[in-house]
Parts: C-alpha cells; structure tokens; sequence
C-alpha cells in the first residue's frame, strides 16, 4: 500500500489595499477557491466591525485582526482554518503598536509574522520611521532566533531588495522601496540567517508583486517586487515550493505564498 503524502501547509500574503474594495472585487469568491490554510493581508483599512460577517470572519477560517487607530488606515488581518495556539498584536516595541502593522501567531511547529512595514515615501519623517521600525524588528527576530524559534515573516516589506527585483531600478535608485539604506537592512536580514523563500526556488527576472497605477503598469508588467515570505534558516528545509500568483487581481499588489511541508 502506498505510503500516504504528507499534507503541505499552504500560506499566502497579500496586501489587499482596502479589504472593503477588494471584496468588491471578488475576493472572498477568490478565498473560497484558492482555500489557503492561512492568509495574511496586509494594509485591510477597515476595523473588524466595520465589516460584514462574512468578511469579518469568513467561513471555515478563524480571524484575528489589527486595526490602526488613525481610521482607514494600515491594518492586517490573518485568517487561519486551524486556530492558532497563540497570537500577539506587536513584537514589543510600543512605539509601532498604534498603526496594526503585525499580527503573531504560532502555529504547530512554526511561528507566522504578518507584517506590514511602513512605507518611507512620504517624506523624511516617515522614511525614518521605517527605518526605526526596521531596526526593532530585526533585533526582535534575531533574540527569537537565537531562542530556536522557527520563524516565517510574510507581508509587504515597502523595499524591492535587488536591481532584479524591479523593472525600473536606476530610475528608482533615490525613490523610497529602493534606497541603499533601504535596501541595506534587507542584506542585513539574509546576513542573520533569513532566506528569502521565492528567490531560493526562482532566480528568474521580471517577477513582481506591485505595479503603480497607472502607465499601464500591469498589463505591461512593469511592476517591484516588495511582498516577500523570509524564513529563518531552520525552516528553509520545510519549504517545499514558493510562488507568486499575479494573475489574481482585486488589488494592486498580488499574493505571494509559500508551502510548507511537515517538520
């Protein structure tokens, strides 16, 4: 008899640019299709109570939300078919926990971050913001690492890390997402023992997750890379494939997704 195949666990990503104008879009008839064991959205813009049921908490999944103080802002939200065993609203830096930038969660055999970093295009205040945020974060997987915890950290990171990585790269090489000090905290996270899951089974160019609104982007695929899944080195044996999906639509950023296979 033959021997029976271990079930992958299928995680995705995706920063949804508004979970009220990506359900008017069809996405929750995309949920029910694709029926991922977990996914992350990034930047909902929406309290939960703000939402229908069927949004709020979607059948089949358990919800948990982080929502931004300022309204219609920011946001993420995790909805998992199988309850986690523990969930946190922040990584312990009170100065970031106002804007519902990050859901944790552990799960059998792993702990999931879903994480949207903050975007540094709106002027010097903000850039310095992300690169603090950047800085605490790093400290907090780096003590969690050292502890043996198994780490996945998904979501928006805002910074295409090489010139592969987007269409345009010398015409963005002072625009936030692409700034070498941007760019240089990216290094220092593969530098720590963090693998970017995608580039690991897929080196190949003009792969992207963000297209700008406008010039035709899309269709023309002209787009960054800057939604990413980072494992740490001691879950990299468990990843059995990772993959973007740009032909899902509903937003202008696309999911990204891993799977993950028993360990």
């Amino acid at each position: 008899m033959a021997a029976r195949r271990a079930k992958l666990t299928r995680i995705l990503s995706w920063n949804v640019n508004g979970i009220r104008a990506c359900a008017g879009k069809g996405f929750l008839d995309w949920l029910h299709r694709d029926s991922p064991d977990v996914l992350c959205l990034q930047e909902t813009k929406a309290r939960p109570d703000q939402l229908p049921p069927e949004l709020r908490e979607p059948v089949g999944y358990k919800a948990i939300w982080n929502s931004a103080q300022r309204p219609g802002y920011s946001g993420v939200a995790t909805f998992t078919k199988e309850p986690p065993d523990s969930v946190r609203l922040s990584f312990g830096a009170k100065r970031f926990d106002d804007e519902g930038r990050i859901i944790v969660t552990g799960h059998r055999g792993f702990v999931l971050y879903n994480v949207y970093f903050p975007n540094g295009k709106q002027g010097e205040e903000r850039l310095q913001y992300k690169l603090d945020f950047y800085a605490a974060f790093l400290r907090h997987l780096v003590h969690e690492k050292t502890r043996g915890r198994r780490l996945v950290v998904c979501g928006d990171y805002n910074t295409a890390h090489k010139e592969i990585d987007l269409a345009h790269p010398r015409e963005n090489a002072r625009t936030s997402g692409f700034l070498p000090i941007e760019r240089a905290w990216l290094d220092d996270l593969t530098g720590r023992g963090f693998v970017d899951a995608f580039r690991r089974f897929h080196p190949e160019p003009e792969q992207y997750t963000w297209w700008a609104p406008f010039y035709n982007a899309r269709k023309r695929n002209l787009g960054w890379r800057i939604d990413y899944f980072f494992v740490s080195e001691n879950v990299m044996p468990r990843v059995k494939d990772a993959f973007i999906l740009p032909q899902v639509t509903g937003s202008d950023h696309c999911p990204v997704g891993i799977l993950l296979g028993a360990g």
